[in-house]
């Protein structure tokens, strides 16, 4: 815990974990298709009132300048309900099972990666219950370790690791610079396999086009896998059905191993950018818009 914390702040932190608990208890007598309901109907009204309706509609516009507003509008809502879905189910997420409520696709490529004893960038985003993802690299037979950024309340981020590793997730602290890369790297060449994820916002990126406009872009994933030679396999998961969901691991994106370095990064940023885009576009009310993923100055109000 950090020092010169006050008294006071982490008597906030340990009420906020408290109210997290009594939740808890509120709702673990209900059927998980219950809970997940009532999180989507809760956060479909509440959602559109907030301040982040903005940013949400914004994007939709950005991403999507021929829908009309009737359209956006009603995307924007599907997108609160799967979000407030996704709170929800997360704090029973022992109850979503592989094979019972996740199925995955693309198992081949894990089996090809074991056969050849090769570790792997696995790249995602923030889709349906992105803690899907996590659920279906656990049973995928890989060594995984999964890249996370720690939350500000260290009480509740002790709650969450103890949750994720319940089902399997070995977590790694996401630090930046020359360490954090490091230690990943390190990792890799051990044979671990890395889950992070790739879309959204990163200041100290580089600009490449996401739906027709520059969108700063980590381009960390593709550089650990260029500098260790590890496969970089995006994956991606979509609600079918209240709490059910399908993962998809998808063929490795070949990277470029002659020329520039640095062309070869962006060139690698920008596939994988491109293949997050497109599944945005096949399901748009499952991506999580209340993330600023364009410059701030793209989400001031219209006079």
């Amino acid at each position: 815990m950090a020092d010169g914390v006050t008294i006071f702040q982490k008597l906030k932190w340990r009420g906020e974990v408290l109210a997290y608990d009594f939740l808890r208890l509120l709702l673990c007598w209900l059927p998980i298709d219950a809970i997940s309901w009532l999180g989507g109907a809760v956060l479909k009204c509440i959602g559109p009132l907030t301040s982040k309706q903005h940013i949400v509609l914004t994007g939709l516009r950005t991403a999507f300048p021929g829908w009309d507003e009737a359209k956006i509008k009603a995307t924007a809502k599907a997108q609160w309900e799967n979000t407030g879905r996704t709170f929800a189910e997360f704090m029973f997420i022992g109850r979503l099972r592989m094979g019972e409520r996740v199925t995955v696709s693309g198992t081949e490529h894990f089996k090809a990666l074991i056969e050849a004893g090769q570790a792997a960038v696995m790249v995602g985003g923030h889709f349906a219950n992105w803690e899907m993802l996590n659920v279906a690299l656990a049973h995928s037979g890989l060594k995984m370790r999964i890249t996370y950024r720690p939350l500000n309340n260290p009480y509740f981020d002790a709650r969450i690791r103890k949750q994720r590793a319940d089902f399997g997730v070995d977590l790694m602290t996401a630090k930046s610079g020359p360490r954090g890369a490091k230690e990943l790297m390190i990792a890799l060449k051990e044979g671990w396999s890395v889950g992070i994820m790739n879309d959204q916002k990163f200041n100290e990126g580089i600009a490449v086009d996401f739906f027709g406009h520059p969108a700063m872009t980590a381009p960390g994933p593709t550089r650990l896998a260029l500098n260790t030679g590890a496969a970089f396999v995006p994956m991606n998961v979509v609600r079918t059905r209240g709490a059910r969901f399908h993962a998809t691991v998808y063929p490795p994106i070949r990277l470029a191993t002659d020329g520039d370095r640095h062309a070869k990064i962006r060139k690698g940023t920008e596939d994988i950018t491109a293949v997050i885009e497109g599944w945005i576009t096949a399901h748009p009310d499952q991506w999580f818009w209340s993330h600023r993923r364009w410059d701030k100055s793209h989400y001031k109000k219209e006079q």
